[in-house]
């Protein structure tokens, strides 16, 4: 199936208006609403960092919304800054925080976690940022871009709001995290980390960029070693199969709710996609090592040697990102 999600004006309005699994678990009467807007605005001068929102007290971010249509806007550095931590634990390029990579314009589409509506802008997610004591926003222009472009932005949650996750409420100490790994060159049948995390959590979201000289590396199995385990837990049966598409991903884009693939270049040998855990949890009670393989055994298995189709090195960036306590 092509899309579920490229019938745009009756599938985008059912898509926005759908309620999220990562819904806000207090009563009624602890919530209220928090938020804040720019319009039109010029606050990226000089390359600095500009503040888009702050906000003392506890609560959970849950809408997140950007345009502006300039050189280099896709490359905008947005980073979420937590109960006053110092270094963001939420850094992020505009675009491959949707999932989308090699900078693909493709609009318009809609999701209930992400979307993008306009052609370099009208981006959005509704990502449950959790804070216990204080929330703060930023956005910083890529150094390839025009100084001081016009930008638009609409922040917005909930104070007092609450995570739940696959139908799991998550602890109050619950944050959301991003590991990047970022044009790693992997060589073939290499296993690396997308991420490595001590402690209790659960994986929430997956974005992957690749390119190669042959999309063998497709063939890759996602694996998950939870604990000190040795043998993973097998997330996918291959690459493409993790993101939910077949053979290489034989009828091009697609964005759904739990995945979806936001750029594919067969010619060149490229794809960026997402994968959301929310319906799908994996949780973890003492760390989890998450890992990708540049290309992949015939049937999946480690103790093989022979790469099946001959996979060649490849880079990647990965986004992961994880609620953890």
């Amino acid at each position: 199936m092509k899309t579920i999600h490229q019938h745009l004006h009756p599938i985008i309005l059912a898509a926005l208006s759908m309620t999220v699994p990562c819904v806000f678990a207090n009563t009624a009467n602890d919530l209220s609403p928090i938020g804040g807007m720019g319009k039109g605005e010029r606050v990226l001068g000089g390359g600095k960092e500009a503040v888009l929102f702050e906000h003392k007290g506890r609560g959970c971010l849950s809408h997140f919304w950007f345009g502006g249509n300039f050189k280099g806007v896709e490359d905008t550095r947005i980073r979420y800054y937590v109960d006053g931590e110092k270094v963001a634990s939420i850094d992020m390029d505009l675009y491959m925080g949707h999932g989308i990579g090699f900078n693909d314009n493709a609009a318009p589409w809609a999701t209930k976690h992400i979307g993008k509506i306009g052609k370099r802008n009208g981006i959005f997610n509704n990502y449950r940022i959790p804070f216990g004591k204080s929330i703060r926003v930023t956005a910083q222009r890529s150094k390839d871009t025009t100084d001081n472009p016009q930008i638009w932005w609409i922040i917005r949650g909930m104070e007092n709001g609450r995570v739940n996750l696959g139908g799991v409420e998550l602890p109050e100490d619950a944050r959301l995290k991003l590991i990047r790994l970022e044009k790693y060159t992997a060589e073939p049948l290499e296993e690396f980390n997308l991420c490595k995390v001590a402690g209790k959590g659960a994986l929430y979201q997956v974005a992957i960029a690749a390119k190669g000289t042959k999309l063998t590396y497709l063939e890759a199995c996602m694996r998950a070693y939870l604990a000190d385990n040795k043998k993973p837990l097998m997330l996918s049966s291959g690459l493409e199969d993790y993101f939910l598409g077949t053979y290489y991903f034989d009828t091009g884009k697609f964005y759904s709710d739990t995945a979806g693939l936001t750029h594919f270049d067969k010619k060149n040998k490229s794809f960026s996609a997402y994968r959301f855990h929310d319906q799908d949890p994996v949780f973890f009670q003492n760390g989890l090592r998450l890992t990708c393989r540049c290309g992949e055994t015939e049937h999946g298995r480690a103790d093989e040697t022979k790469g099946y189709l001959h996979p060649t090195t490849t880079e990647y960036t990965t986004y992961t990102w994880i609620y953890q306590w």
